[in-house]
């Protein structure tokens, strides 16, 4: 058999490895949620969820109140089944973060009891389109960062390999953006990947401004310009510039993808597996956006997108951004800037049980 016999749910914090900050934000801390999903064959799977520094608590009591227990019973081999339950027990407070992340952490617990049980890694039973995948760097892009610094932490990841760098943007004005822009694009040369990163901070004519005043450097893509429920904006942009416009780490449901993409609003689509609620829809997402001939490059989670954006064809980019350290055993394999999935059976991911305990939250 395989029901779900034991469900525990436990919350981190994990500070950041550098300061990370952007146009709206600084990234405090990361409240990580985990679900572990013990079957009554024996077998254990985990899954995990964030945020950036508030709210961990209300995913964490949505899960112990209201979700975990409608899991005791269940045949966890009923991926399909089990999302559209829990969906449909939330649906007041659907679609929204909390309960994408909550329904992500469970969801992913399921698909690693479901690798785990094949015996396969998430890479291969999702999909098995990519043996590697570029990384590019965001750690070295943030806002704070001075043009001198941006270049030299754009030349350390082009010596390590890694295949391009994203640039923070969103200064007060045009100028100090490119002037951020051309030190890294003079820095790197013309043949390296650079994209740059807005975190909704823009309004729509700003947008297109900017978008103006950043082609000349050859931007890869223009990230997250505007508020992520501004969609016709994003449209106007999309059809105003030169630069893939690039959406969805903001975005919570495959819906919302399918309109972005049918309007023609996402040049690249940045799914991000916690915040839409788990393997199962950033699957759904992914092949959406290759019906349309658009490239996936996921949002953050590379210990998880890594497996994810190598399952799928339209896998474009792995984003590299230390996560998990503190609470794993085993790093990514990084191959000449390229990430290879780990081919152990389940998620991929090893994580150390003694560093969440010491990092527990009660």
């Amino acid at each position: 058999m395989s029901r779900i016999s034991r469900v525990e749910c436990r919350m981190v914090f994990l500070e950041p490895e550098v300061l990370r900050t952007d146009a709206l934000q600084t990234f405090v801390r990361q409240e990580t949620i985990l679900v572990s999903l013990t079957t009554d064959d024996g077998l254990t799977g985990t899954g995990y969820a964030y945020t950036i520094g508030t709210g961990g608590s209300s995913v964490l009591a949505l899960l112990r109140d209201h979700l975990a227990g409608l899991l005791v019973g269940a045949d966890a081999r009923n991926v399909e089944a089990l999302w559209q339950r829990l969906l449909s027990v939330t649906r007041a407070t659907s679609v929204g973060a909390i309960t994408s992340l909550a329904l992500a952490a469970v969801d992913t617990a399921l698909w690693d009891l479901r690798c785990l049980r094949a015996g396969e890694p998430l890479w291969r039973l999702a999909g098995g389109a990519h043996e590697r995948l570029p990384l590019y760097d965001t750690e070295g892009g943030w806002l704070h960062l001075t043009p001198d610094e941006l270049a030299s932490s754009a030349v350390r990841a082009r010596e390590r390999g890694l295949r391009g760098a994203k640039v923070k943007v969103g200064k007060p004005t045009v100028g100090e953006d490119t002037e951020r822009l051309a030190a890294v694009r003079a820095a790197v040369g013309p043949d390296w990947v650079l994209m740059v990163d807005a975190n909704q901070s823009m309004t729509g004519a700003e947008a297109v401004r900017r978008a103006r005043a950043y082609e000349p450097y050859d931007i890869a893509w223009f990230e997250e310009p505007l508020p992520a429920d501004d969609l016709a904006g994003h449209v106007r942009l999309a059809a105003s510039t030169s630069i893939p416009v690039a959406v969805g780490e903001s975005l919570y449901a495959v819906g919302r993808f399918a309109e972005y993409l049918s309007a023609g609003a996402a040049g690249i689509v940045q799914v991000d597996v916690a915040r839409v609620g788990g393997i199962t829809p950033w699957l759904k997402t992914a092949h959406t956006a290759e019906a349309f001939n658009v490239q996936v490059a996921p949002h953050f989670l590379m210990e998880l997108h890594a497996s994810l954006a190598c399952a799928v064809p339209a896998g474009m980019y792995v984003e590299h951004i230390p996560q998990l350290a503190a609470i794993t055993r085993t790093p990514l394999s990084i191959v000449d800037g390229c990430v290879v999935p780990p081919e152990s059976p389940g998620i991929g991911i090893d994580w150390d049980e003694d560093a969440i305990d010491d990092l527990r939250v009660a």
